[in-house]
């Protein structure tokens, strides 16, 4: 059983950075997609960022490209979403997410394909 523990999350001003991790337990996540989700409330749960297994390539939703960047770090079996120049609306609780299956996937933002998620961090973003 693969279990997912998301740490990192806070309170940040605008304009500021953040640094969420997730660790993984029960699977070595190396050869599979792993992906980070939010959801603000009464909003449902959006695809922020993913990573492939293998060569590790990088996918993003639009409004944070160029501020958030995913990251893994196979020997600590952890994945990292590195957030710069937050804004208001991007306060959310973010969840960790990791492939149902291994292989490449045809679309990393599809929440159907993840199978294991975290638990959630709450990120608050202040004006």
């Amino acid at each position: 059983q693969v279990q997912l523990v998301e740490s990192g999350g806070g309170l940040v001003q605008a304009g500021g950075s953040l640094r969420l991790s997730c660790a993984a337990s029960g699977r070595t996540i190396s050869t599979y997609a792993m992906g980070w989700f939010r959801q603000a409330p009464g909003k449902e749960r959006e695809f922020v960022a993913a990573i492939s297994g293998g060569y590790g390539t990088t996918y993003y939703q639009d409004p944070v490209k160029g501020r958030f960047t995913i990251s893994r770090d196979n020997a600590k079996n952890s994945v990292y979403l590195q957030m710069n120049n937050l804004k208001p609306e991007d306060t959310a609780v973010y969840y960790c997410a990791c492939a149902a299956r291994y292989g490449s996937m045809s679309n990393y933002g599809r929440q159907t394909d993840y199978g294991y998620w975290g638990q959630g961090t709450q990120v608050t973003v202040s004006s």
